[in-house]
């Protein structure tokens, strides 16, 4: 795996190839799980997969009475982000990380880094919480920025939970056409927009 790229960047400067899949994760299970789909679908498309963590600095939602002592340095919050998007990483690839994996960690509000990073890319994959209706729940504040204004196909998985029988599998995805409330019974096919680059490894 290439190492997690830090740092802040100008608006549309995204440092990755054209054609990967994306994924954005936050240390939940859900998006754990969108990771973990990704890199099954990367292996179908022979796609390489950019992992994206966004953090934003704590002192943003605290309280402007909060004592210092309550308010982490931003070395702290950055390396805190860092630990979250390396552990998350390595839960599903394991120690052994291929290089059609990329890890980057940016410095800001999630939806926008996402729809930055998703631009060109073949999907964006997010997580999603796996209870409610059929198992099915709303979509997060950053998922539905994302569908509204992703201009690829948005995925959101389900965090792997047991569910009655009568629900879909926890593991289905979800997935919808950016912009658009229908949804798609399967993910893009590996038909069209396959990069002409070394897969990922099995």
């Amino acid at each position: 795996m290439r190492e997690p790229v830090s740092g802040h960047r100008a608006p549309g400067q995204v440092v990755r190839g054209a054609g990967d899949i994306v994924v954005g994760v936050d240390g939940s299970a859900a998006s754990t799980a969108a990771l973990r789909w990704a890199a099954l679908q990367a292996r179908a498309l022979r796609a390489e997969v950019t992992v994206v963590h966004a953090w934003e600095p704590t002192v943003r939602g605290l309280a402007p009475y909060a004592p210092v002592s309550a308010r982490p340095t931003a070395e702290e919050e950055r390396l805190r982000a860092a630990q979250v998007l390396a552990a998350t990483v390595r839960d599903v690839f394991g120690q052994r990380i291929d290089t059609c994996v990329r890890a980057v960690l940016v410095e800001g509000p999630p939806a926008p880094v996402l729809l930055r990073y998703a631009r060109g890319a073949l999907l964006l994959a997010l997580g999603r919480g796996a209870h409610g209706e059929l198992g099915l729940s709303p979509v997060g504040a950053v998922g539905r920025e994302c569908l509204r204004h992703a201009v690829v196909p948005v995925v959101a998985v389900p965090a792997a939970t047991r569910t009655p029988a009568m629900s879909p599998p926890a593991g289905a995805p979800m997935a919808v056409p950016s912009g658009r409330g229908a949804a798609w019974p399967r993910p893009p096919r590996a038909t069209s927009r396959t990069p002409a680059r070394t897969p990922c490894a099995d």
